[in-house]
């Protein structure tokens, strides 16, 4: 079975978390599954490069905002594969000029054209972990871009329809899809299954559990897509056409 995972998030912001994304991987992996992982950016790091480019320049070119935010992908996957070495696990980091992840120029806000396989099916074919960097891509310039709020989901549901997966796995720090935000919501209403269309009207109205983008993008291909919990790792909510 080939399985995309995507974590990012507080389920990659200290030691401890990395070593717990590694673990579940790794029951995967031991099960003979081929697991191809999508990271996004540690914690929020994401926020402190955009902070850190406001603090030099109010003005600057989408293109150089790219090139610094794609930074915390990268860190985040490098990382993770030192985590899995020190665990006995075969794995290898790749950026999306290694993939590769190519897109349009619409920097800060990309859309994803194809993804090359090539590299992810040898890769695999040697036993090893994948991990991929999410929320970026490469223009035909070779420029890198990033792909907007979420776009790590993005990356998880292009790369599992692109290479046929059997399931793509969202990790997230709540254990499902709510009709409202269970930390602020007591009566918030849990959904163990979500049909696509009913999953992009909640994201239209504002629900963040998803990048509205990647649940069209997973209609499209009809991939079905599994919430899990980073706490517990048990399925909180299946997206899905409902059949």
């Amino acid at each position: 079975m080939l399985i995309v995972k995507k974590f990012g998030g507080k389920s990659l912001e200290t030691k401890d978390a990395i070593y717990n994304v590694a673990k579940i991987c790794k029951e995967d992996y031991e099960k003979g599954n081929e697991i191809v992982l999508v990271l996004s950016a540690r914690g929020k790091e994401t926020d402190g490069l955009i902070e850190e480019a406001n603090k030099i320049s109010d003005k600057f070119e989408g293109r150089e905002m790219d090139m610094l935010l794609v930074t915390g992908e990268q860190k985040s996957i490098s990382i993770m594969s030192m985590a899995f070495s020190k665990i006995g696990i075969p794995s290898i980091s790749l950026n999306a000029y290694q993939v590769p992840i190519h897109t349009d120029s619409n920097y800060c806000n990309a859309n994803i054209l194809d993804i090359g396989t090539k590299r992810i099916k040898k890769e695999l074919a040697l036993g090893k972990i994948v991990i991929i960097a999410g929320f970026q891509g490469i223009d035909k310039e070779l420029n890198y871009t990033t792909l907007g709020r979420g776009g790590s989901d993005m990356t998880a549901v292009a790369i599992a329809a692109k290479m046929k997966a059997d399931r793509c796995e969202i990790y997230k720090d709540v254990d499902a899809v709510y009709n409202n935000d269970p930390k602020t919501d007591e009566s918030a209403i849990k959904y163990k299954k979500l049909e696509y269309n009913d999953m992009i009207k909640l994201s239209d109205s504002g629900a963040k559990i998803l990048q509205n983008k990647s649940v069209r993008l997973a209609r499209d291909y009809n991939i079905p897509i599994y919430i899990k919990s980073i706490f517990t790792n048990k399925i909180g909510t299946i997206i899905s056409g409902g059949n």
